[in-house]
This record gives C-alpha cells, structure tokens and sequence, in this order.
C-alpha cells in the first residue's frame, strides 16, 4: 500500500457548454496523491482548480459538456460508478470538500451541530443523539467550543463558520479531503489559525489534502508537494521544498516572483498579458504568449512531460 497511490487520475476532462462555445476546464489531467500527503494546486483565478475539485468528487453542472478520463481511489476505479453509488459509497464517505465559502454552504437555519452531524446520519446510519456526540469531538478537533453546537452559522465568526465546515468534512473519517480557497474570505490571522487546525489534523488523523489556492504564502506551510495548473492543465509538480526553492517552469518562476518578500529588497513582479481564454486555446504551450523564454516549436507543438527532478510541462527541459 505503501507504493500505491491513494488518488489518480489518468487523462481527467471537465468541459462545459456556455453560450459562446465550450469551456475547456479541466483537460488532460494526469496527477497522483499519495496517503497522507498534501498537495497543494496553485494557479491564477480562471485557471480550472475549483472546476478540478469538481471533476474529482463529481460534484458537476448542467451544462456538462464532457466528462471523461479515470479517477482512482485506493486503486477503485470511480467512474464505473453509477451517480447513486459513487454518492453512497465515495462522496463524503471516503472524499469530502471544505468549500471556499462556508456561509453560503452552510443552512442558516439550521443549528450548524445538526449540520455536522449529518453526514454521519446519512451514510453511517446511525441516531441522531450519537451523530451530535460525534460532532462534539469535530468541534474539539478544529477548535469550535463544543456549546457552539447549538448556534447558527449567522451567530459565528467567519473563522468559526470555516471551521465548523472543515468538522463537516471530517465527521465520516474520510481519507481525502479536498480543500476549495477554505481561507480566501478571512483575514490573515485568521488564516494563518486555520492552516495550524488542518496541520494539526493532518498529523493527527493522518489525512491527505488536496488544497486548492493562489495563496502561495500560507499554502507552503501545509504542502508536501506542489501541482501548477494554469489554462485547464497541470504544468508542474514536483516537492514542495524544491519548488519553493526553485520552481521550474516559466510561469511557477513568475508566478513565485510576484509574491512580496518579507526580507530583503526584492520587489514583486507581475506576469505579462493574460492568460489564454478556455473558450480557444493555443495550438502549443499555452503560456507560450506570455513566456519570455519561448522559441519557436513553443507556439507550434503542445510540450510533454518531461523529468528534471521534478516534472514540468516546457519544451526547454525536453
């Protein structure tokens, strides 16, 4: 087990309908997470992380345009499964989500230890008066008092509503737990406490997280690995303290620039131009228009994974 990844996914695609055509975003991926690891998926707004979290759990719209590819877990193959079953036996029992904004997830007129406590109801099948029990020691995980059972998410604080749905998440013991932006409406000492809850339960509860962010700052404290998306693809993964020592494509060299230093006289930098529609994407590297590397054969041909330490999608390490 210990070789065997806990999720993969082999050529993962999410297209959607719009009325001005179809919408690439997610398209190709390929991406493994190994137990208890955390992964953090950086890129800028547009690139495709929150539409890759819904590919995973199969959380999808109507205007689904294609779905395809294979997601893995512990080795099962998930979309063999019917709707019905991959909601019975995977989503939020063996994968659950912390949303980006846990307000609008949660029921305002529901007493958030009711909301906790359901998943347990539900897929476990068991009473109400022990899913409560089982809230309560959530609530002690993630740092909610455990009175805080009986309020509703209007009576808490944006940090506490956040943490009440990381308990949510928590509640079926599953083994992956994907993290949407979970800190992007807080304020910095409020993230910065989150981040210590979910260090805290990755090495408590022994958990993977995929972390969906463009908080490259407080993501580095939780990422054992490091995954680049940029227009519906991944263009690098590789370990996180090699990455944040020296990223390897162009645009996780940019995009690391662009991030203020606390020492020293380094100013920000800023990526040129903007990034390809989804709506029409280039023929070659997708970041060919933006790259101040780029040669010929970038525009014309898309680049392949290649090893360099790390894995990197840019034909200069072909």
């Amino acid at each position: 087990m210990a070789d065997q990844p806990l999720l993969r996914l082999e050529n993962l695609t999410l297209h959607f309908r719009t009325g001005k055509g179809i919408v690439k975003a997610v398209d190709g991926i390929n991406f493994s997470l190994g137990y208890k690891e955390a992964v953090v998926v950086l890129g800028e707004s547009g690139c495709g992380k929150s539409s890759l979290a819904k590919a995973i759990l199969r959380l999808l719209p109507r205007n689904v345009d294609s779905y395809s590819g294979k997601v893995y877990l512990e080795d099962q193959e998930l979309m063999a499964l019917s709707d019905e079953e991959y909601r019975k036996q995977v989503r939020w029992v063996r994968m659950s989500m912390v949303p980006q904004a846990a307000m609008n997830a949660l029921n305002p007129v529901l007493k958030v230890g009711d909301q906790v406590a359901e998943p347990m109801m539900i897929h476990h099948g068991v009473g109400r008066e022990q899913a409560l029990e089982q809230a309560a020691k959530m609530f002690q995980h993630v740092g909610v008092p455990v009175d805080f059972i009986d309020r509703y998410a209007f009576e808490l604080s944006g940090g506490m509503r956040q943490r009440v749905a990381i308990a949510m998440a928590l509640i079926t013991a599953p083994s992956l737990i994907i993290l949407d932006e979970p800190t992007s409406a807080l304020d910095v000492i409020t993230q910065a406490n989150i981040f210590n809850v979910l260090k805290r339960i990755k090495k408590e509860l022994e958990i993977s997280f995929v972390l969906i962010t463009h908080d490259i700052a407080t993501s580095s404290e939780l990422a054992d690995r490091v995954a680049v998306m940029y227009a519906g693809q991944i263009v690098e993964v590789g370990d996180a303290a090699s990455f944040f020592e020296e990223p390897l494509h162009p645009y996780s060299r940019m995009l690391m620039a662009s991030v203020p230093r606390l020492r020293g006289e380094t100013e920000p930098e800023f990526i040129v131009g903007q990034p390809p529609s989804l709506l029409d994407l280039p023929i070659g590297c997708r970041f060919a228009d933006r790259c101040p590397l780029r040669f010929e054969k970038c525009a014309q041909e898309p680049p392949v994974f290649e090893k360099s330490g790390s894995t990197v999608k840019c034909w200069k390490y072909a």
